[in-house]
């Protein structure tokens, strides 16, 4: 197949023309697990949720300021740490990221009051908003365009299979000692993760094409070799280096195709402030709607379940049709399920377990659509500053949603209210998706009209 690859094609257009080698399937599969870990370390939070209140008997509000802590610091690494991938390299950042991330986990064991917590789960945040960022880009660096839409799929597979296993390490933890050994194992798992990282995560190809360094343009020469494309030059590709700094990000806020980056961004937090709603605040509402624990954890993680089957079916439905457009059909439809949460509590167990699963398939598919969407619509020089900023907005939503609900059961709103108005935040995201196609098609037609 390769050898009938076009000579007149850039490199990149061949690497997406080719077939996948086990080298490339490896990185993806590493990447899978840096959004696994980061599934754990983002919802542990959640999971240990009502432990941690009735502990130290916090308020709604301040469950809530702790539940978007990390949120808060997810956002920060996105956009001041991040840009940084693109000078030093997506792979140095990621295994930095982890390691801190694992520590500060860690140091939860001694955490005093929930100040302190709020503290730590902010810099874990930040070790966080970095990997993943990191691990969707080189995720879509790797895949060829036949597979792209499918493996960045399988990486939200990944966030929703660590955040159904941390689900389940958590319930079984908490049976049998105190919450704060939740945070402990996720940050050796973290660890181990990192571990894996470092002996079998190679440098991203297209970073590599930028020379920043002197020897750049010969690892990645060898680099293609490993990846079975070995008669491939690299000598046309080499993209201008320039010098992004951890403001870089914020200046593509006010670029000539700024408007954009605005709506992507704006879908991003609006199907983020849904989707954290969800998952951050539906085992503790279970619970209060007068469920076991034991039955509110179960809920949020059957959320999870549905959300690996979704994020994987978005990947194949998306090799048949638009990828944005799938993933508005899934927003539109999660609309639906969660206007029906409240009734569903009449339903029968069945119907109400596969409505949790329906939700977390709908709402974890739609993410899986914008995040293949993100890495395409920025050039390789400030594709992690990019793909930061928009995850920034997508982080924000997030960081907004659980304080939003605290504030709301304070002033003592039904929880059908609550799933109403986070199905309106579903819609929102729908809705500026349509805008960024329609200025995405306004673009392509204004380029061919000039040549």
């Amino acid at each position: 197949m390769n050898s009938t690859i076009s000579s007149d094609l850039t490199l990149r257009q061949r690497l997406d023309a080719a077939s996948m080698g086990s080298l490339q399937w490896r990185a993806i599969a590493l990447c899978f697990l840096i959004n696994a870990i980061d599934g754990i370390d983002v919802l542990v939070m959640a999971f240990t949720a009502s432990a941690v209140v009735k502990d130290w008997e916090l308020t709604n509000v301040t469950l809530g300021w702790l539940l978007s802590a990390g949120i808060i610091g997810m956002t920060v690494g996105s956009v001041f740490l991040t840009p940084l991938s693109d000078r030093w390299g997506r792979r140095p950042l990621v295994l930095g990221s982890l390691f801190a991330a694992g520590a500060f986990m860690v140091a939860t064991e001694w955490a005093q009051g929930p100040w302190t917590l709020g503290m730590l789960r902010f810099l874990t945040g930040v070790g966080i908003g970095c990997s993943i960022v990191n691990a969707n880009v080189l995720t879509s660096e790797y895949a060829n365009a036949r597979w792209r839409a499918l493996a960045i799929g399988l990486q939200s597979v990944g966030f929703a299979l660590g955040a159904t296993l941390g689900g389940m390490m958590a319930a079984y933890l908490l049976k049998n000692s105190v919450w704060q050994n939740v945070f402990v194992w996720g940050g050796v798992l973290t660890w181990i993760a990192a571990l894996l990282i470092a002996v079998g995560l190679p440098e991203s190809l297209d970073q590599l094409l930028q020379g920043r360094k002197k020897n750049d343009m010969e690892r990645a020469q060898h680099l293609l070799q490993r990846m079975g494309h070995g008669h491939f030059s690299v000598q046309e590709s080499i993209t201008p280096a320039t010098k992004p700094s951890a403001l870089q990000a914020l200046q593509l806020l006010w670029a000539p195709d700024a408007l954009r980056t605005w709506l992507l961004g704006g879908s991003f937090f609006a199907l983020m402030f849904s989707f954290y709603f969800v998952t951050s605040w539906t085992p503790k509402l279970l619970e209060q709607a007068g469920l076991s624990a034991d039955k509110g954890l179960a809920g949020g993680v059957l959320l999870h379940v549905g959300g690996m089957l979704g994020a994987l079916a978005l990947g194949l439905l998306a090799s048949r049709w638009q990828l944005q457009r799938v993933a508005q059909s899934l927003m539109v439809l999660g609309v639906f399920a969660l206007c029906a949460v409240i009734p569903a509590t009449s339903w029968s167990l069945p119907a109400a377990v596969a409505l949790g699963i329906a939700i977390g398939f709908l709402i974890n598919g739609s993410i899986a659509g914008l995040y293949a969407t993100a890495p395409q619509s920025f050039a390789t020089t400030q594709r992690s500053s990019g793909v930061g900023i928009v995850l920034a907005f997508a982080r924000l939503g997030g960081m907004a949603s659980p304080v939003v609900a605290g504030h709301l059961l304070e002033a003592e709103w039904s929880v059908s209210s609550l799933y109403w108005l986070y199905a309106g935040a579903l819609l929102v995201a729908a809705v500026f998706l349509q805008f960024f196609l329609k200025s995405q098609r306004s673009e392509l037609k204004a380029t061919v009209c000039q040549s």
